[in-house]
């Protein structure tokens, strides 16, 4: 008998590896499961409990046998939710729901991108968009945006990225990893240049809508006019902590919605029938607990800016959204450990910081913007406290 061949990766995932937030989380646990009283910031996932009406609802749900197939595209009653909320003029029509908002994203990509086509994506941006792209095998155009621009796009830099070959721009409110929002007049300067160029279409990823310390406005409500190429993703997870649920959206023109479909009809067809029922009720139900669970994580985040401002060295700005802080750790560069190692990078700093503070922090260059590392604070206030003081004493070793 012939010897097997040699497994071999397809094209599309032969550039995929594990992402380097899931590495230092292994890493981190790799720590704790030797006795380390490990730390790791580098998660962005609530942590409060999903609310007990939704909970309830899933389980009424349950109960009630809705727990057969339900429609690829999502319930009529959860799409038309998701329409009636949306903060601007649509239709269930217009409304796919997906296992997450990654899944979302994914459809969009998979459906419309080719080789050659190209996506413009703001730096700093969340890891997972790079590798969607690629798996798509299109290009990803990173466009830097520096702390000094407030870590958002300008009309500028958006002008000067767009090809022939542009299929998509991302843009992301309130942003991951920087925290940084878009106000209504900054999104209208974008549209206006995106309106010179009709061929390239908008993902709007708003994912962190509701874990806002400014008003939050969406691209589609401060330029209607683009909706006819515009994808707005959004979901339960962060605002509702609901993470596990897998659930999440998008918002299109009825034509982008249908080849979404298609596409998920072939992979995992609809969201589960029990999550739909949870998120209805998120949607549908008491919204209080998003004002009260918001001021949470606004205090978090002020203790979190003011302490890392208060390390020589660290330079952080004030996100105005999601729970995220991208400080710099520029200054330091050139430094030396207390067992004679240089630190020449973010990734250099932040494994310092994990082996000597045991706190698990992410570099900057996973989001296209070297000379930063991401600290999620959507920890408890006791947790966020003990890191801090580690990460600072552990700074103060560096010579």
């Amino acid at each position: 008998m012939a010897a097997p061949s040699a497994f071999r990766r397809s094209r599309r995932a032969a550039a995929l590896e594990l992402s380097e937030i899931v590495r230092i989380s292994e890493a981190a646990r790799a720590l704790k499961a030797a006795g380390k009283p490990v730390l790791s910031f580098g998660t962005g996932e609530p942590d409060f409990p999903t609310p007990p009406h939704v909970i309830e609802a899933a389980h009424s749900a349950a109960l009630a046998g809705e727990t057969c197939y339900p429609p690829t595209q999502g319930t009529p009653a959860l799409r038309g939710a998701i329409a009636a909320q949306a903060g601007f003029e649509t239709s269930a029509a217009n409304v796919i729901v997906s296992t997450g908002a990654k899944q979302v994203i994914s459809n969009a990509f998979m459906a419309t991108l080719d080789p050659g086509d190209e996506v413009i994506v703001p730096a700093p941006y969340w890891t997972s968009y790079a590798d969607i792209i690629a798996v798509c095998e299109a290009a990803i155009v990173p466009v830097p945006c520096p702390a000094a621009d407030g870590f958002l796009l300008t009309p500028e830099a958006l002008e000067a990225a767009i090809t022939p070959n542009t299929r998509w721009l991302m843009q992301n409110t309130p942003g991951n990893p920087s925290g940084a929002m878009y106000s209504a007049s900054q999104l209208q300067a974008l549209a206006e240049v995106l309106r010179r160029h009709p061929h390239v279409w908008v993902l709007a990823d708003e994912i962190y809508q509701h874990i806002a310390y400014a008003p939050f406005t969406s691209l589609c409500a401060a330029a209607p006019d683009l909706a006819g190429r515009t994808l707005v993703v959004n979901g339960v997870s962060k605002a509702h902590a609901m993470t596990g649920w897998r659930l999440g959206w998008g918002i299109g023109p009825e034509v982008l919605i249908t080849a979404m479909a298609a596409i998920q009809g072939q992979s995992t067809s609809g969201a589960s029938s029990i999550s739909q029922a949870a998120a209805l009720a998120a949607l549908t139900g008491p919204q209080d607990h998003l004002e009260a669970r918001n001021s949470e994580f606004q205090a978090r985040r002020d203790f979190t800016v003011s302490a890392l401002n208060s390390i020589t060295g660290i330079t952080c700005p004030e996100p105005q959204g999601a729970f995220y802080v991208f400080p710099s750790c520029e200054g330091f560069a050139g430094k030396t450990t207390p067992d004679g190692k240089t630190i020449t990078s973010d990734a250099d700093f932040c494994d310092y910081i994990l082996q000597t503070g045991l706190v698990a922090l992410v570099p900057g260059r996973a989001f296209g913007l070297p000379g930063h590392f991401r600290l999620s604070y959507a920890y408890a206030m006791a947790d966020l406290r003990e890191g801090l003081a580690r990460i600072a004493a552990a700074a103060e070793q560096l010579n």
